[in-house]
């Protein structure tokens, strides 16, 4: 079952953990490895708008010309959570007389994530609400099948990534509801948060859509396993093998 972010969806055969089978190395990667990676991201989502943006145009143009509503669909995302080091400080130090760290715990920083809208929009002109899809569900438009299909209603998160919100290789953010849920009830799930979400990842092109928690269990070890050796060439391999999953209309992104 899906929402417009996409939550679930048709089961597929999951890979093991990595291609080789064997366990994977944890590294230990610095600030340089870091920026690296952020640099590689940024260019691939530049290069990737100057490529796809008369695409994004006429997509752009069928959802406005098919269905009423706006063309892009936004909703709230929980990032990266650049508190962490912050906290283990304010542990064994005094409080921080700026109050930089916030009473609410959201476990990252809150962003909008933009998507092609692929929902039609209820009467009064108001977004359809948010509860799970469900296969032939008819508030996804005609443009909107085709768009999930291919996963072409993600493109306008190359700007999210520009943005300095995401990164094209990482976890997939999640909405902050779903999100205080799954951290109580899936271990280890806030790890995830450590680094940059992504529009395509590990555990997307490894995992079919969540339909239990045991799914979502299954994807935060490939979302562990990807922030254990990320690099820039580990992202450059993720992003070849999407390709083929997107025309594939496998995996889950």
């Amino acid at each position: 079952m899906r929402t417009e972010s996409r939550a679930g969806g048709d089961p597929r055969g999951a890979e093991a953990g990595s291609e080789t089978g064997a366990p994977s190395h944890s590294r230990q990667w610095g600030p340089v490895s870091d920026r690296n990676v952020r640099r590689l991201n940024v260019l691939v989502a530049a290069v990737g708008v100057v490529i796809l943006l008369p695409l994004m145009g006429l997509i752009a143009l069928a959802v406005k010309l098919t269905s009423a509503g706006p063309i892009l669909y936004t909703q709230e995302r929980v990032g990266r959570d650049r508190r962490r080091g912050r906290r283990q400080e304010s542990r064994h130090g005094p409080r921080d007389p700026n109050n930089v760290l916030r009473a609410h715990d959201a476990g990252g920083q809150l962003f909008t994530m933009y998507k092609f809208r692929t929902m039609a929009t209820a009467s009064d002109g108001s977004a359809s609400p948010e509860v799970w899809a469900t296969p032939g569900d008819d508030r996804i438009t005609a443009v909107g099948s085709v768009l999930r299909a291919y996963r072409l209603d993600e493109l306008p998160q190359l700007f999210n990534v520009l943005m300095g919100d995401m990164n094209v290789v990482g976890p997939r953010p999640e909405q902050p509801q779903i999100f205080q849920d799954l951290r109580g009830k899936v271990d280890r799930y806030p790890e995830r948060q450590t680094v940059l979400p992504g529009i395509t990842g590990w555990a997307q092109i490894n995992q079919h859509y969540d339909q239990s928690l045991d799914d979502v269990r299954a994807k935060v070890e490939f979302d562990l396993e990807y922030i254990r050796r990320r690099s820039p060439a580990e992202d450059l391999r993720i992003m070849a093998r999407t390709l083929p999953v997107m025309v594939g209309r496998q995996g889950s992104l």
